[in-house]
């Protein structure tokens, strides 16, 4: 969603890292091309206009730290008034037992979809979920969230024959607390565009069951059109927050800048994808991070936390550590990485990859690894070295490719085993000496190109790999 933007920012910032001494004249230069990058965005006028103003304001009359150059120091007011304009902090829900959230927003903005996978990440945080269809008007939509609830065994209350959804609400919160439920979640109807009928209906539902939390699921994609979506029914029935959706798609993200803005209603959760566990907390200061083109390592810790069997992955990493690592190891790997989401969504979460494009190519190119290992014997996959011509042959048959391709996996994997032993013996360890002492890799300052300092990121907590060459806590080896 973000690419259009952070290109345009990342150009923006490039103009001034280069910067030895703030005068007007740079300034202005700069924070014109932020602006015509927010309005480019789809970000409201008024918004781009006050942010450019905030941005100056802080700037002038600041005092330069002599461990940063004054390049760095108006990137750093640039990333603070960003996390301002999204809203400070990260979106929290009220925290109590029962929790009643009901979820409100226009015909296809993923109301369904997204009740399902909020009930999914709350079940997480130890509450009991459950769901009520309140859209009776959509067809097969209570079909939909039945469907959905079944996929994830999250219980479903549903009223076929009625109509009254202020009635049924109230049944569905009734059947709750018997089923002894500490979280319901109303999934309601939609329109095409806002009316009367729209708001009256939910003005009374939301008299009957009393939510504690009233979040508007709005589509990214909408634009500047979102944000009057989001002042009208906050206007009717005050909003608690807003979930941003479709953020995987082709949205200039302007929404995601405006809305806190304009409405003063924090964004509270993001849908980045279409699958159940593709939805996750807003964080203002992540999301700035990666506008800025400096990736959100944070966010991919806690994907790999949540995702990597931690054990596993330590097993691998002492296995890389002992150059003993096979192809079964390697499938392994690749499996868990899966989990956590595509490799291009993995990417722009790595600081300087956001101009960098990974998209279906390297999913395929992934794909075809793991068909040609697959295709594999557990003998052969645990001694490569005993694939002959004749092998090689089969597990391109069977994997539906080409014999090339499967020599050219085998010919990485190799290159890959001996680069562990050089990396872990003397030479290795001396040229990881020497690098330390490159300029961006030993806490000095910013890294070649611009790429932010990792020096001090701890590798080992990206889900059991560790720093002398175990991977980023399973990550296939090579992949990054």
């Amino acid at each position: 969603m973000l690419e259009n933007l952070t290109d345009r920012m990342s150009k923006a910032m490039r103009n001034l890292r280069g910067v030895g001494k703030l005068s007007e004249e740079n300034m202005a230069e700069a924070l014109k091309e932020v602006r015509t990058a927010l309005l480019s965005a789809d970000v409201h006028f008024k918004v781009a206009r006050q942010f450019v103003e905030d941005v100056k304001a802080a700037a002038i009359g600041q005092e330069v730290l002599k461990s940063v150059t004054p390049g760095q120091q108006i990137i750093k007011i640039i990333n603070d008034e960003l996390e301002k304009l999204l809203g400070e902090g990260a979106g929290k829900l009220l925290e109590k037992k029962p929790l009643r959230i009901m979820m409100v927003g226009l015909h296809g903005s993923g109301k369904t979809t997204t009740t399902v996978k909020l009930a999914k990440r709350l079940a997480k945080e130890g509450y009991r979920p459950a769901t009520v269809a309140c859209d009776v008007y959509r067809p097969a939509a209570i079909d939909q969230l039945e469907t959905l609830c079944q996929r994830e065994d999250i219980p479903c209350y549903t009223e076929r024959d009625s109509q009254n959804v202020p009635k049924i609400g109230r049944n569905g919160m009734d059947w709750a607390k018997k089923e002894e439920k500490n979280l319901i979640i109303f999934d309601t109807a939609g329109r095409l565009q806002i009316d009367d009928d729209l708001i009256e209906e939910i003005k009374k539902l939301k008299e009957k069951i009393v939510p504690d939390e009233i979040l508007l699921v709005a589509d990214a994609a909408l634009g500047q059109e979102a944000v009057n979506v989001a002042q009208h029914f906050h206007d009717a029935v005050t909003l608690t927050g807003i979930v941003l959706t479709k953020l995987d798609g082709d949205a200039r993200g302007g929404a995601a800048l405006s809305m806190k803005a304009i409405t003063g209603v924090p964004i509270k959760f993001m849908g980045t994808g279409e699958k159940m566990d593709e939805f996750e907390v807003f964080h203002a200061d992540r999301l700035a991070q990666r506008i800025l083109g400096m990736g959100d390592v944070v966010s991919l810790v806690e994907k790999a936390q949540e995702t990597i069997d931690e054990k596993e992955a330590q097993r691998l990493a002492e296995k890389m550590q002992r150059a003993e690592f096979d192809l079964e190891d390697f499938l392994a790997q690749m499996q868990q990485v899966k989990k956590m989401g595509s490799i291009g969504s993995l990417m722009k979460m790595m600081p300087g990859m956001s101009g960098m494009s990974f998209g279906d190519a390297e999913e395929t190119k992934m794909k075809r690894t793991e068909a040609i290992i697959l295709s594999m014997t557990l003998q052969e996959r645990r001694k490569p070295m005993i694939l002959n011509a004749s092998r090689r042959k089969r597990i391109a048959n069977g994997s539906g490719t080409q014999v090339k391709d499967v020599n050219q996996l085998l010919k990485q994997f190799d290159q890959m085993r001996k680069m562990m032993k050089m990396m872990n013996g003397k030479k290795g360890r001396k040229m990881m000496k020497k690098m330390k002492g490159m300029p961006g890799m030993d806490g000095g300052g910013p890294g070649p190109g611009g790429m932010p300092d990792m020096s001090g990121i701890d590798l080992s907590s990206l889900g059991g790999g560790d720093k002398k060459g175990g991977g980023m806590g399973g990550l296939p080896p090579g992949m990054f």
